[in-house]
């Protein structure tokens, strides 16, 4: 009989158990969404500010050439004119006369971007 009162009851209860992942269910529910909230807007920041290096290079590329550039996608990128695009984001340029545009847009984002140049600034179209 005294050994029976020596024994330890180790563990946890059902009831605690399930309360944990109750728990864990809830912030789960909660966080999950914000996550993919962060990821859209990570993505649409990586076009906006990918755009934005594409101004400054399409500028130095005129410097250098005295007109702009129509397909930054492929002219301006590397060590020349500093650009470097992000994996995933796009970038397309029409350059008439003296004047240039560039939109972007990452492809898991939901916004384009748009700037009309030079000395335009950055504004999303969708």
């Amino acid at each position: 009989m005294f050994t029976r009162m020596m024994r330890k009851n180790e563990g946890f209860t059902l009831i605690e158990l399930m309360i944990v992942i109750a728990i864990i269910g809830i912030l789960a529910a909660i966080a999950i969404p914000q996550f993919s909230a962060y990821r859209q807007r990570s993505y649409n920041a990586a076009a906006e500010a990918d755009l934005r290096n594409a101004t400054t290079a399409q500028e130095a590329y005129y410097v250098d050439a005295q007109h702009y550039v129509g397909a930054p996608q492929t002219n301006l990128i590397g060590q020349t004119y500093g650009f470097y695009r992000s994996q995933g984001v796009t970038i397309d340029g029409v350059t008439v006369g003296s004047q240039y545009s560039m939109t972007a847009y990452h492809t898991s984002g939901t916004k384009t971007y748009l700037l009309l140049g030079p000395g335009g600034s950055v504004s999303p179209t969708t």
